[in-house]
């Protein structure tokens, strides 16, 4: 008989009972008092996740979909926008871009490297008409973590927006919108908001909702300017994920309850957990030092597939955990450790990823990455995670 399914991907991730319940309560319709009330109570909470004073609006798309409605509402045809490419989601805000008319200016990084301030502040430097940089807060693909908060500081004086996707970061490690001069945050529903996928958030700074004012939007779905007008009467431009947003109520309760201090320290050490039984393993991560506090990325060792790696845990151990992306594909594992995840959950991972390389044909030696794994995470949670002025990590 397998074991308890352990969900440990980069998303969707596992949720809370609470809000399983919430998602599963009856129908009420979008346009009613019930759901404007519901709108009503959760903008606080949302401007408590999101660190703002901004408005926070819902939207009926994936992440991706955030995206979309970003660009294509604060850019005309032509504009010049820079593009941090890191992986997978870095080339999508290219694509993006690209798709409206944008011209493009790219920052291709190797895979597991994080951007410098210092880097972005020469492109614009070559760039003076560039209008936005358009980065992840964490390159899910690879596990990097970029420096916003740095980067805030490049933009804030210039004629320059920070479009940050935060769909693996917000949540999960801190990204407080106006303490990092962020123009544009966004993040998905099915990564540290514990939530089926299918629901996005956005906020924009007044700067940004300033630029949007200039711009004709181009397509009749995403139209933010709308979207604030129903927002701030505690309703939604077209029909609503009903059962999503009440789900998200219950979501962002327990962000409350427990605080985004108490949740960072957690992913923190879960983080630190993980990147010590992989060491302890004598496998190589892929981003050595500036790594999301959400998953982390394993190189697997010379000839080892990871694919047969992902098989093996998933139906021996019930332990699903992600591979590569794009040219990465066989040579990485992810193991997702955000949201309604616990140091059980990522013993259980550890433990499963050693016995697929194992089954893969890899040597590993090591019989204490176990314990090596949970002296980092009580000796994390101890000494608490690292502040924004702190470098390694953030």
């Amino acid at each position: 008989m397998l074991n308890k399914l352990k969900l440990l991907t980069p998303g969707p991730t596992p949720l809370p009972e609470d809000v399983r319940l919430a998602l599963a309560k009856d129908m009420i319709h979008h346009r009613k008092a019930d759901f404007v009330r519901i709108m009503e109570r959760i903008q606080p909470d949302l401007q408590y996740l999101f660190g703002t004073q901004e408005q926070v609006l819902p939207l009926s798309c994936s992440g991706t979909g955030a995206m979309y409605a970003a660009v294509s509402n604060l850019f005309t045809r032509g504009e010049k926008v820079l593009v941090v490419e890191g992986g997978k989601f870095g080339e999508r805000w290219r694509e993006i871009a690209l798709s409206q008319g944008l011209e493009v200016v790219s920052l291709v990084l190797e895979a597991g490297q994080a951007i410098s301030a210092a880097q972005v502040q020469e492109a614009l430097t070559d760039h003076p008409d560039t209008r936005a940089v358009l980065v992840q807060a964490s390159e899910t693909s690879t596990g990097v973590l970029h420096p916003i908060q740095d980067l805030g500081v490049v933009t804030k004086n210039l004629d320059v927006l920070l479009m940050v996707d935060g769909i693996s970061a917000v949540g999960i490690s801190p990204c407080p919108m106006d303490a990092w001069h962020i123009d544009c945050l966004l993040t998905g529903s099915q990564k540290g908001l514990m939530l089926p996928p299918g629901l996005a958030l956005l906020s924009l700074s007044s700067r940004a909702w300033d630029k949007v004012k200039t711009v004709q939007p181009e397509n009749f779905y995403f139209n933010l300017l709308s979207e604030r007008d129903k927002s701030l009467n505690n309703q939604t431009l077209f029909t609503s994920p009903v059962n999503l947003i009440q789900g998200l109520t219950v979501s962002l309760e327990l962000f409350r309850q427990t605080t985004l201090e108490a949740i960072y320290s957690k992913q923190w050490a879960l983080t630190q957990m993980a990147r010590a039984g992989v060491a302890s393993l004598g496998l190589e991560l892929l981003a050595p030092t500036s790594f999301t506090w959400g998953l982390t990325a394993i190189k697997m060792p010379p000839a080892v597939d990871g694919s047969l790696v992902l098989k093996v845990a998933a139906e021996n151990y019930n332990v699903i955990m992600a591979g590569g992306q794009g040219e990465l594909k066989k040579s990485i594992v992810r193991l997702g450790h955000m949201g309604h995840v616990d140091w059980t959950d990522v013993l259980a991972g550890l433990y499963a990823l050693r016995q697929g390389i194992v089954a893969a044909g890899g040597y590993l030696a090591s019989r204490t990455f176990l314990e090596n794994a949970l002296h980092a995470y009580e000796q994390a949670l101890r000494s608490g995670y690292p502040r924004c002025t702190e470098k390694e990590g953030v």
